[in-house]
């Protein structure tokens, strides 16, 4: 799950190098063509063989993947890697809270939300659009983390994380077809834009997969409140984005609430 994490974030700052040239809905269409290629071919799903349950499970992954990534790609355009990602990270943190069973989940997950708050607060610049769009990536990722552990249960191995690839690459064919027309990329472009797809999508996909199939869904959501530390790190060395103190005050919050949530996980015999 921690190199889930770190892959997705270095490959969001190396999408940010080709938001000048084609924008983020560009980025996104080649990393969704490229995440398709990777999982498609790692994952070989029989599409004639699904049922009607694993398509609408498959179809509905695709719709989260589409609307999850242009969602964050927008908000880091708009309001710069850490916060876009704290913000979608409500998402998992709304799933810690709504699905724990266990009183010390909960106590974590309620000592990060302050600390989210923090990272989060308004400011004379702050740019609501941006931020509603973080809001909406992480109302996906929310959605994600149930679906993909709903479809890694379906369908084996990365069988469902590649179907749903597939589809929403094949979607995103018209809208770069059109993004990429009116705003020519250059070839520099195009290679952030494919790293990304690997780092960012084919990686973490293949990762998270596997990992929901072994850990608790709001376990998972308590330990990616990493990504926002992550995410202000990668930042702050790739993209020279700055915080200020009390947004690194707030990142050490929760990583004490997520080293806690991860320290007194009971193993469960296979």
């Amino acid at each position: 799950m921690l190199g889930s994490g770190l892959s997705s974030q270095v490959g969001a700052s190396v999408a940010a190098q080709a938001f000048p040239v084609i924008g983020p809905v560009g980025v996104v269409a080649v990393r969704q063509w490229m995440a398709g290629v990777v999982l498609v071919a790692v994952g070989r799903p029989r599409f004639r063989e699904f049922s009607g349950r694993q398509w609408r499970l498959v179809l509905g992954l695709a719709a989260v993947f589409a609307v999850m990534n242009v969602s964050l790609y927008t908000a880091i355009d708009r309001v710069g890697l850490g916060l876009a990602v704290t913000l979608e990270f409500l998402g998992p943190l709304a799933v810690a809270l709504l699905g724990s069973r266990r009183a010390v989940d909960l106590v974590c997950a309620l000592v990060a939300a302050p600390a989210v708050l923090v990272l989060t607060r308004p400011q004379a610049t702050t740019d609501y659009l941006g931020v509603a769009f973080g809001v909406l990536a992480g109302v996906c990722w929310a959605c994600y983390i149930l679906l993909n552990r709903t479809v890694g249960r379906e369908l084996p191995g990365a069988t469902g994380s590649g179907a749903a690839a597939a589809v929403s690459g094949l979607a995103y064919v018209p809208v770069g077809a059109f993004v990429l027309y009116q705003h020519p990329p250059t070839v520099a472009a195009i290679c952030y834009a494919l790293v990304a797809g690997v780092l960012s999508s084919a990686v973490p996909f293949l990762v998270d997969v596997l990992a929901l199939r072994r850990v608790p869904a709001q376990f998972f959501g308590v330990f990616m409140s990493v990504n926002p530390v992550l995410a202000a790190l990668v930042g702050y060395v790739v993209l020279n984005q700055q915080l200020a103190v009390p947004d690194w005050i707030a990142i050490g919050v929760i990583v004490a609430a997520n080293a806690v949530a991860v320290s007194t996980t009971r193993r469960r015999p296979r």
